[in-house]
């Protein structure tokens, strides 16, 4: 492929993490004259994160369930339907977190690519080899599956890149209809469709809300991973719905800042514990896959509790009320810019 503007990126957003992730980046470069081509994929709410987010974006692609035969001819699918937008736009280098999609086409087309993570188990393609792989400093070069790209690694966290830019929004609470007195436990079921997934995590999930709806001054709110989720959820708790006990937002709400408004998160999820944990907030990880260096480094700094039987969902998580105008002032942009420095320095030798 002939690359044309030689400061255009490609990103694409493969999933929800994906998008605050990126605005930062995006808005970073775009200072330092960097133009960008968005893709999207229509699944887990990255389109409407998207929207709520002002990304601009062109939305191609779907999900194609938990069956991996499925998956890969989903991703090659995908891969066919985003190929025209990227000959057109020509971009000199390709960025993501994960994404599939972005690695065959960069493959095939020859586009120099970066592929960021932060879970080292997660499946890599076999003989695809991004040019360089961008990791948090506490993954060992042992654990990182790629051995022919170069390795960045950067400080911090994957969500250090973008919660010092968060602005906390009380209006949150009035939108989901939450009361002051109310203890706000926010729930994120486990990925079930994910090639990671654990049995386990489902009835640590079933657990803890029924622990949690044990508790009168506990509100719960959850945020299920797309609609099929929903509908298992709504069908297994209806009482706790009609009664108001449990809510589930009615359109896409800013993560970062219902997290804030909580007094504790429990997911089954890796963003959504290290988002908590980057901000500070109380978390509990029902992830029963096998568990990554971020997480065990936050577990072992006390950031971060990881609930490992039944049993722990009674006996670990404390219900208290946070004095929610108290938190630190998170400002440290050192992730950030590192990052967005290394990928200059990519696209200077690409």
């Amino acid at each position: 492929m002939n690359i044309g503007d030689n400061r255009k990126i490609w990103v694409d957003l493969d999933n929800s993490p994906h998008v605050p992730f990126f605005k930062p980046i995006i808005e970073e470069l775009e200072k330092r004259n960097y133009t960008f081509i968005v893709t999207a994929r229509d699944c887990f709410q990255v389109c409407g994160l998207a929207d709520l987010l002002n990304i601009k974006y062109k939305p191609i692609g779907r999900h194609y369930g938990k069956n991996k035969v499925l998956k890969v001819i989903g991703t090659l699918i995908r891969a066919i339907q985003v190929l025209p937008t990227i000959l057109r736009e020509k971009p000199t280098i390709a960025v993501s977190h994960g994404s599939r999609t972005q690695q065959i086409l960069a493959s095939i087309l020859r586009i120099p690519n970066i592929m960021m993570g932060d879970y080292e188990y997660a499946t890599a393609l076999p003989f695809l080899h991004p040019n360089w792989v961008f990791v948090p400093d506490v993954i060992s070069d042992n654990a990182i599956p790629y051995r022919n790209s170069h390795i960045c690694k950067y400080p911090g966290i994957k969500e250090d890149v973008y919660v010092p830019d968060f602005k906390p929004d009380p209006n949150i609470r009035g939108i989901l209809g939450l009361n002051d007195d109310d203890i706000v436990v926010t729930i994120r079921p486990p990925a079930s469709e994910a090639h990671y997934h654990n049995p386990e995590s489902e009835l640590l999930f079933n657990a803890t809300i029924e622990s949690m709806a044990a508790r009168d001054e506990v509100r719960i709110v959850i945020l299920p991973r797309n609609d099929k989720q929903e509908e298992i959820v709504r069908a297994r708790w209806p009482e706790l719905f009609s009664s108001g006990k449990i809510i589930i937002p009615e359109k896409v709400i800013d993560g970062l800042n219902l997290i804030y408004y909580s007094d504790l998160v429990i997911s089954g999820g890796g963003t959504m514990n290290r988002e908590a944990a980057a901000l500070g907030i109380p978390v509990y990880s029902i992830f029963r896959g096998v568990i990554g260096a971020v997480d065990r480094y936050l577990a072992e700094s006390g950031r971060l509790t990881l609930l490992e039987s039944v049993e722990d969902v009674g006996t670990k998580i404390r219900l208290i009320r946070r004095d929610k105008g108290k938190e630190n002032d998170i400002t440290d942009r050192t992730t950030l810019l590192y990052v967005v420095c290394a990928i200059e320095k990519a696209i200077e030798r690409k």
